[in-house]
């Protein structure tokens, strides 16, 4: 009604909107009258992009960090009339289960994903990437007591020496003494005597999941739907040495960066530094 003014005469524009006087002018000094939201919307907007697209809890957290006094509410209205969205995560389609069940080791962690130090429990599995017309597998190791990645490895193809390479390079971090519990599903990769062999010779012991049962390794299963939709589905990458270059980006940043709830919403290296120095 305000920018047809210039044309027509207030009186009669009221009389066929139905509105009062009054009515019309309260909504005018509204509209006139500056956003009162305008500097936290600009902090939502720097937050959200800043952490990932992630949701408005963790984006909460960011503004109470920086000095921002301000309810959980409001933070999830605003970002909603900004259009900032955290989108659901899609599961991966990759699965490596090619063998027996229940033949190589048992359900050892049974769904407990709490350690009280560091390298008690590992997860790992396999993902895979599309980049153009290839695919690309990804091979992490995840310590549970602070979610923070200790090693990985990239294939084109999911090999026996994918998940050994990152399993030898998780195990070279260890320190005397330590033996920890190393989880997987029962992809072929962790069947095979090569893998076993790694963990017997560093003391470790082998859990893995039940067949089908992606709930028992749920911790690697979550990281895996975080970095596809913090990282990759939202993001062309031209070639497989760009993507490369943008997962240790992400890794780099998911360890001593990203705030998790499992660690009081520190990083996983805040959280180990906080921790070990207590």
């Amino acid at each position: 009604m305000i920018d047809l003014r210039a044309k027509h005469r207030l009186d009669v524009l009221i009389e066929i909107a139905g509105l009062a006087r009054s009515t019309f002018f309260y909504h005018q000094a509204r509209w006139d009258r500056p956003d009162p939201h305008s500097e936290l919307k600009t902090a939502i907007t720097t937050a959200f992009a800043e952490n990932r697209r992630r949701g408005h809890r963790v984006v909460h957290r960011e503004l109470r960090k920086a000095g921002w006094r301000v309810a959980k509410k409001t933070v999830l209205k605003l970002m909603r009339e900004l259009g900032l969205v955290c989108p659901i995560r899609r599961r991966r389609r990759y699965v490596s289960y090619q063998g027996e069940v229940g033949k190589v080791a048992d359900n050892v962690l049974a769904r407990d994903f709490t350690a009280t130090a560091p390298n008690q429990k590992w997860v790992t599995d396999v993902t895979e990437f599309r980049i153009n017309d290839r695919k690309i597998y990804f091979s992490p190791v995840m310590d549970l007591f602070d979610r923070q990645i200790i090693s990985y490895a990239v294939s084109a193809s999911p090999t026996l020496e994918l998940t050994t390479a990152s399993l030898r390079e998780a195990l070279a971090t260890l320190e005397k003494g330590q033996s920890p519990l190393v989880h997987s599903d029962q992809g072929f990769q962790y069947q095979h005597r090569s893998w076993r062999r790694l963990l017997s010779n560093a003391g470790a012991r082998q859990s893995m999941s039940r067949k089908a049962n992606f709930h028992d390794n749920a911790v690697i299963e979550s990281f895996f739907g975080h970095l596809k939709e913090e990282m990759f589905h939202h993001t062309r990458h031209l070639s497989i040495e760009a993507f490369t270059t943008a997962l240790e980006d992400y890794i780099t940043w998911f360890n001593t960066s990203r705030g998790h709830t499992h660690c009081e919403g520190l990083s996983p290296v805040q959280y180990r530094t906080q921790a070990l120095a207590a």
